[in-house]
């Protein structure tokens, strides 16, 4: 069936001027649209079959026109009124159950040095199959869409790809989407409606997508499904197109000029009626060119339409669609580079983590030392400070092993006092013990080295807790090399792991070593010579002064009373003292505390008849009854018997068994408080000079032996354990699920390239934005759409039915089209 061009609409129309469909206003958007959708819209087709490649996974949206409405509305009657041609399928029920995407491409004609012919090409069919035939393209969209629907009229949302060349087009891309139903039919699931409304809204919630409503002018506007769901996306109406079809179905005495003004619904870029074939056209196989000439008589003669040339039939929708898609294009240009600009590196870079796939000897080993090479450079740059993913939000590699060193080790230290756990007691009795079995004269020099080798004692562990925090350190930085490069290959992965946490624990046990001969060298030799040592003169001087004012605020005069009783019981005490040495009870036991019995020191008294007694033998010796018999028995008796009473008579002394544990008394003398500052000044004083010595040895050690010693001699230990041919095939076994991954990438990657490429053969004045300022069609604002320079109406001559035409009138609703 011939096509009807838009050129040949006009051939037929008699003088006057006619109305939308004439060759005047044809042919201006033939030769003034069509140059500028030849520029952008088959570059933007072009990236849409590269993008159609990836499918669902495509993240770039591109600029294209979606065409919504209700089951019914007239949207494919409307899409082949645009082609010229019927290809579309049809029937009562739901007919588009899959997206169409519908890509017009004006060819040259045979006039222009061209072809007049026309096909359809598929992008699921190979090799670019050209489909002369309109009809075998109707049943191979039938087809398509039943081998992925069904036939039970469900919807899918994969899409089918159509191209249309022809002399008789202009340059348009458009979405053909499911018609939005309420009831389900037949086989048809019970969410159909939701099903398709969200199908729909996936499209049409991209700002870079343009929305054509499709709308029967019998229906009531402000209930309007497609206007409804475009709403929805589009809430100011700045990007959504009207149509109105089916006009010439309206009530007689009604029309549509209001609906067409904008005054119902506004809508930023405005409407257009067009009127569709009915059904007995089509069972009638009229032809769309003859439905080209119905229509554009019908407008002639409808006076109520007079006026809205720019706003009638479908040669001015074609021109609208075309030049507003252009502009929308333009204006998404720059945005659009730079999204697939940005999203190429990511793709490249994420591609290049993955690698390669090798499977020879050799370049398994290539690739395997390559691998060990990067990991001890980024080993040492995470220590160094010189990693190029350096952290801004925290410490990390060498900062966080300084920090350990002085901000932990050297603080803890700081903050530690030697005498803490040293009371005063346990310095006298220090001191005492020095003293062994002389009193001393001068303060001992063994309590001193004792009691100081102590507190150096005490420093081991926290240095060596030290060196475990550096180790876990480089256990993690060890973790973080190459995190992503490594994760396609697991068992390498963990062969490195292993050895390198066994490479640091080798280097742990020498610095634990040197660690604990520091310690044991400041033990070992008291180095009382050393400049920054306080010295004993210097000691004895402060801790004098020290003694002498801790003293003076105490002072306080007794009363007498308690002078008195304190002399009596020094007395007691004294006595107590002496008994403990020399008494014993009669039996030959040694009494408790030395306490002679009352009875006793009564009994003296009375026989001596005085309380005096020589050589104070009666503290001494107990029985004084006895003794008095005895002396005077001793002195009557002959000598020999009188020496043999005596060795009877006399009681024998025996001492007191000193405790298992001896302290020193509670109280001390002044001498004693001078003794313990006097060692407690040496004390802090060279703790002082060896804690500063640890400070500096130990980190030295640790870096010498663990930081620096693997950083050295990582790479010789991973060639040694790792780098042998017949490990190579097991540690470069990748995961599935990696090689899914580099496949993805490639074919991003692949895609993305092609639309870069695809985007520099766009012309210059095609990627210039023009921003213009407000003009009547009020779309430059926001699409950038330019005003026509050359717009007709058409208005009745009283009494002749004939219409002249004004130039420059411009559409009342202020769209310009």
């Amino acid at each position: 069936m011939p096509s009807m061009s838009v050129e040949e609409v006009t051939a037929d129309t008699p003088q006057p001027p006619p109305p939308p469909s004439s060759t005047a206003t044809a042919a201006a958007a033939s030769s003034k649209a069509a140059p500028l959708g030849s520029s952008v819209i088959p570059i933007v087709n072009k990236l849409q079959d590269i993008f159609a490649q990836l499918g669902s996974q495509s993240s770039i949206e591109l600029p294209q026109v979606a065409v919504v409405g209700s089951q019914s509305s007239g949207k494919s009657s409307v899409l082949e009124a645009l082609v010229g041609r019927d290809f579309l399928p049809r029937g009562n029920d739901i007919c588009t159950r899959r997206p169409l995407v519908l890509q017009l491409l004006q060819t040259k004609s045979k006039s222009n040095g061209g072809s007049d012919d026309e096909w359809g090409e598929f992008l699921h069919l190979p090799n670019n199959h050209r489909i002369y035939d309109f009809s075998e393209i109707r049943r191979e969209i039938e087809a398509e869409t039943n081998r992925l629907a069904g036939d039970n009229k469900g919807v899918s949302a994969k899409q089918i790809r159509l191209k249309i060349y022809s002399p008789n087009v202009l340059d348009i891309t458009l979405v053909d989407l499911p018609g939005i139903t309420k009831v389900p039919v037949g086989d048809q699931p019970s969410d159909i409606e939701a099903q398709i409304r969200t199908m729909i809204l996936s499209y049409i919630k991209q700002p870079s997508c343009l929305i054509l409503a499709v709308t029967p002018a019998n229906s009531d506007l402000a209930n309007s499904d497609a206007l409804q769901v475009a709403r929805t996306a589009d809430p100011d109406c700045h990007r959504t197109i009207g149509v109105i079809t089916k006009l010439d179905i309206m009530d007689k005495g009604t029309d549509a000029r209001n609906l067409l003004a904008g005054k119902v619904v506004p809508l930023r870029l405005g409407y257009v009626g067009v009127v569709n074939r009915c059904q007995e056209d089509i069972m009638l196989n009229r032809s769309v060119k003859e439905a080209l000439r119905a229509e554009e008589k019908f407008f002639q003669s409808r006076p109520a339409y007079h006026g809205l040339a720019d706003s009638l039939g479908i040669p001015q929708l074609a021109k609208k669609l075309n030049q507003i898609l252009v502009q929308h294009i333009k204006a998404l240009l720059p945005d659009l580079k730079s999204r697939i600009s940005n999203a190429l590196v990511a793709t490249a870079k994420e591609h290049q983590s993955y690698g390669d796939i090798t499977e020879s000897s050799a370049g398994q080993g290539a690739l395997l030392l390559n691998f060990l090479s990067k990991y001890c450079e980024a080993y040492s740059s995470l220590l160094e400070g010189k990693s190029e993913e350096m952290s801004t939000s925290e410490l990390s590699g060498g900062a966080r092993i300084h920090y350990i060193f002085q901000s932990i080790f050297v603080k803890s230290l700081e903050e530690v006092d030697p005498c803490e756990d040293l009371t005063d007691d346990d310095i006298r009795t220090a001191i005492q013990n020095a003293t062994g079995p002389r009193s001393a004269l001068f303060v001992p020099d063994v309590p001193f080295q004792v009691l100081v080798r102590r507190q150096i004692s005490r420093l081991l562990d926290p240095s060596l807790q030290c060196a475990r925090f550096i180790f876990d350190e480089l256990v993690k930085i060890s973790h973080r090399c190459m995190m992503n490069e490594l994760q396609r290959f697991p068992v390498l992965r963990k062969r490195m792991d292993e050895v390198i946490g066994d490479f640091l624990r080798e280097g742990l046990e020498p610095s634990e070593a040197m660690i604990g001969d520091i310690i044991d060298m400041e033990m070992d030799y008291i180095n009382t010579s050393h400049p920054n040592f306080i010295g004993g003169a210097k000691a004895v001087e402060a801790a004098m002064e020290k003694v002498k004012s801790s003293r003076i605020p105490h002072t306080v005069p007794r009363p007498k009373q308690d002078t008195v009783e304190a002399d009596k019981t020094s007395s007691s005490a004294s006595q107590v003292k002496s008994r403990s040495f020399l008494g014993r009870q009669a039996n030959g036991i040694a009494a408790d505390q030395g306490v002679v019995s009352a009875d006793a020191e009564k009994a003296a008294p009375a026989a001596n008849g005085s309380s005096d007694s020589r050589w104070g033998l009666p503290s001494i010796f107990r029985g004084s009854d006895s003794r008095a018999v005895t002396k005077e028995n001793f002195l009557n008796k002959p000598s020999s018997e009188a020496v043999e009473d005596m060795s009877q008579n006399l009681s024998m002394i025996y001492l007191k068994e000193p405790p298992a544990v001896l302290r020193p008394a509670e109280t001390h003398s002044e001498q004693q408080a001078v003794e313990i500052q006097i060692t407690k000044l040496l004390l802090k004083s060279y703790y002082d000079i060896v804690r500063k010595n640890i400070e500096d040895s130990v980190p030295k050690a640790i870096m010498h032996f663990l930081v620096n010693h693997t950083k050295r001699e990582l790479h010789n230990v991973f060639i040694k354990k790792l780098y042998r041919e017949n490990l190579f095939e097991e540690m470069l076994q990748e995961t599935d699920e990696i090689a899914v991954k580099r496949k993805r990438t490639q074919e991003t990657l692949h895609v993305l390239q092609q639309a870069y490429r695809t985007l520099d053969e766009l012309p210059l004045e095609a990627e210039s934005v023009c921003n213009r300022g407000t003009e009547t069609t009020g779309v430059s604002k926001h699409l950038d759409l330019p005003t026509s320079s050359s717009k007709y109406s058409y208005t009745a001559s009283p009494g002749t039915g004939r219409r002249s035409r004004r130039a420059g009138d411009q559409h009342q609703n202020g769209y310009g089209f």
